[in-house]
């Protein structure tokens, strides 16, 4: 019975043992390659962490970690990606401009790059680098302008200045007043066959359309000037043309009095002012519109002096009859069309005087006859010299 439990037992022992073994060569053979495959990981990662290191060394890294010092960098407008790499390069701000071309490319950056002056640094990776000048260097690539209807060319040359579009505006002034390099419109062209289109203070002047515009910050006065001049050519239609034919207008005389009502009437008004203009003119009568004369002396007053109505210039409609030599400012497409459609009851009325009621609202007395004139001159005259002592005009 004893020698027995011993023999099962031995048994039972070696059973054991030989489970065992078999169990942890199971286990063995399932844990090898995954081993094997971690300690290929390790090798390859360790050997592409190396690789990369010196990689990095020599393209991507900074060209002087310790150089804080900044250095200015451009990138005009419609600069390739290679020539940005190159003159990376050229300036010592990255070590390869070739691989910085890759990155840019892989990472989508190429056509992310904008035009400006940056400050960029040799303690700059290409990382960094490309991050500056895809965000931009802070300053607009482009500005919106407005030109108000009513404004004179040297009015659009000091909102320019303003805005600091130009440091400069005499370059933009000289081109209005001759327009060099822009005589390519039918317009422009018509208006150098008008007589004395010598004597004009600025060629220019009435072809500016009032709008707004977007324009580059770094555009040009021709640039500018040539966008303006699309406009009007956009404007001037062919039944405008037409029309002006019709009335016995040139289109360079309709702009001419659209620019006086601009300045003189409220749009409600401009339909009657473009009337007794019509009217003035048909009656061999002088326009007598002081705005001609403000354009002159450069001074708004509602009470002219002698000395004011005397100016000795083609723009003076109270001295010469007709109308002036050219427009007196930039009027909108209302003043246009008023000038070529006046109102035809004020036509058929023979109204041929106008005068302010209130220069504050713009409001305006109509009148027929000098007398009727007069009587209104007389009731509102206080209000204009109030207005001119209110401003310090004397």
């Amino acid at each position: 019975m004893a020698n027995g439990n011993r023999e099962f037992d031995h048994e039972t022992l070696r059973d054991e043992r030989q489970y065992g073994f078999y169990w942890y060569s199971g286990l063995w053979r399932v844990l090898r390659p995954v081993l094997v495959g971690l300690t290929a990981l390790v090798l390859v990662f360790g050997l592409g962490t190396t690789l990369y290191a010196g990689f990095e060394e020599r393209f991507i890294s900074a060209v002087d970690p310790q150089d804080a010092a900044d250095i200015s960098f451009s990138v005009t407008s419609g600069q390739s990606l290679t020539r940005v790499a190159n003159n990376l390069e050229e300036a010592g701000i990255i070590k390869n401009r070739t691989v910085f071309k890759y990155y840019c490319d892989f990472a989508g950056l190429g056509q992310k790059i904008q035009a400006g002056d940056y400050q960029l640094k040799r303690s700059m990776n290409i990382f960094q680098i490309a991050d500056r000048l895809t965000t931009g260097d802070g300053k607009p690539m482009t500005t919106l302008i407005t030109v108000i209807p009513g404004w004179s060319v040297e009015d659009i040359a000091a909102m320019l200045l303003e805005q600091g579009v130009f440091k400069d505006s005499e370059a933009f002034l000289t081109l209005c007043r001759t327009g060099q390099g822009l005589s390519d419109y039918y317009f422009i062209q018509d208006e150098l066959q008008t007589k004395r289109v010598s004597e004009r203070k600025y060629l220019l002047e009435g072809y500016l359309a009032p709008n707004t515009y977007e324009i580059y910050t770094n555009a040009t006065p021709t640039d500018i000037l040539k966008k303006l001049l699309d406009q009007t050519d956009a404007v001037l239609s062919v039944a405008w043309q037409e029309r002006a034919d019709e009335i016995g207008l040139t289109m360079d005389q309709a702009l001419t009095m659209a620019s006086l009502i601009e300045k003189e009437a409220k749009t409600a008004d401009f339909s009657k002012v473009s009337a007794v203009f019509h009217n003035r003119l048909k009656s061999n009568m002088a326009l007598g519109s002081d705005v001609t004369v403000h354009y002159i002396t450069g001074e708004r007053r509602m009470v002219l002096r002698d000395s004011d109505l005397a100016v000795d210039s083609p723009y003076n409609t109270y001295k010469y009859k007709g109308l002036p030599l050219g427009p007196i400012c930039n009027p909108s497409a209302n003043a246009i069309q008023a000038a070529l459609y006046p109102d035809e009851a004020f036509i058929a009325e023979k109204y041929l005087y106008f005068c302010s009621k209130d220069p504050n609202t713009g409001e305006l007395a109509f009148s027929k006859t000098l007398e009727e004139h007069n009587a209104a001159v007389a009731i509102y005259a206080p209000l204009w010299k109030k207005y001119d002592e209110e401003r310090g005009i004397r």
